[in-house]
């Protein structure tokens, strides 16, 4: 990887990581946040296991938004690393699983600096390639998505090839302000589940949250084991119900013997009474032995 220029530091542990440029320079520094950080079990010459960035990049489902885990090797690139991965694109096993990205196939990232809560973002102008508004709208929102992961970016203002961006594409799009969650919230599906990410290892209890825009804001949340049983379960409800995306977030507790593949099953209550809720997401996670 090139050589790249820190714009912002944090301190995680007796470490520091901080958001970087790829290419530009810097304003003034400020705090990202932690992404939650993953433990290997692949040992450096030191004997001591290294700790993985754990990150979560935005793609696409049905037309609708989902996060995704993806692990590092430790940097103080955090934000670029996050959109590096987003640029990647699924993996060959996401793909078979409906996941796409609206992001256009040799895109990159000139640079990103964070200052009062807003990342400007530079990408090259591949990214506004291709027609469709729905589509330019989407691969908005996987960057802003990505990038709004940490605590202290709240909006994202985009740059192509080094100009600001007033009209986004020949669709017309304004964007000469900064954009946050708020402004794809028509783009998420009736329930998205933001933690834990796909493929991420969790432990008991483990936290479960996202949003919901769902008949009397009633959420239910299972684990399910490696043979898709129920090992814990509980009930929350979202802060808005129907005709709004509301949030959630509750821990639950499960109960397994070993180490093993899972799912955390989200959905809503089968109101028509028809034996199935209307809306379900389920994300694959491994699933740490319990107490």
């Amino acid at each position: 990887m090139k050589k790249l220029l820190a714009f912002a530091a944090l301190a995680l542990g007796g470490g520091a990581l901080a958001v970087a440029a790829a290419g530009c320079g810097s304003e003034n520094a400020v705090s990202l946040g932690s992404p939650r950080p993953q433990t290997t079990t692949v040992k450096e010459q030191t004997g001591k296991v290294p700790t993985l960035l754990s990150l979560q990049v935005w793609f696409a489902r049905d037309n609708g938004l989902v996060g995704v885990h993806r692990t590092h090797q430790p940097t103080q690139l955090v934000a670029t690393a996050a959109v590096n991965s987003l640029l990647d694109g699924p993996t060959s096993d996401e793909r078979l699983t409906g996941l796409a990205s609206a992001v256009p196939p040799g895109t990159k990232l000139i640079g990103i600096g964070i200052h009062n809560g807003v990342a400007t973002v530079d990408l090259t102008s591949e990214f506004q390639s291709g027609a469709g508004s729905r589509s330019m709208q989407m691969r908005l929102a996987q960057v802003v998505y990505t990038l709004t992961q940490f605590p202290t970016v709240q909006k994202v203002l985009f740059r192509l090839d080094g100009s600001p961006v007033n009209v986004f594409s020949s669709e017309g799009i304004v964007l000469d302000h900064p954009v946050g969650r708020s402004d794809y919230v028509d783009l998420l599906p009736a329930i998205t589940v933001e933690k834990p990410a796909n493929g991420e290892q969790v432990t008991s209890p483990v936290t479960v949250s996202g949003t919901a825009n769902v008949f009397e804001a009633n959420v239910t949340v299972e684990v399910h084991d490696a043979h898709d049983r129920i090992v814990g379960k509980t009930f929350t409800t979202a802060t808005c119900g129907t005709g709004c995306a509301g949030s959630f977030s509750v821990p639950v507790t499960y109960k397994v013997a070993s180490a093993q593949p899972g799912t955390i099953v989200v959905h809503d209550d089968d109101a028509a009474g028809t034996g199935k809720p209307p809306h379900e997401v389920r994300v694959p996670v491994t699933l740490a032995a319990s107490p």
